[in-house]
């Protein structure tokens, strides 16, 4: 008996760069301590990229500052 390879229907994401305004949104947000799940649906980006972001920025994020 021959297995049949499973076929998976995952969309690709697609990666898209951060801009000079959204990086402004962001230390915005920051400064404001808003919940980083309000910021992941106003900014269309997921929780894990905020925080990298954050990082990558040197400010904070979350509410365990």
């Amino acid at each position: 008996m021959a297995k049949k390879a499973k076929k998976t229907n995952k969309k690709s994401k697609k990666r898209v760069a951060w801009s000079r305004a959204q990086h402004a949104e962001l230390r915005k947000h920051s400064k404001a301590k808003t919940p980083v799940a309000r910021i992941s649906k106003l900014m269309k980006r997921t929780a894990g990229a905020l925080r990298q972001q954050a990082l990558k920025l040197g400010v904070p994020l979350g509410h365990r500052r």
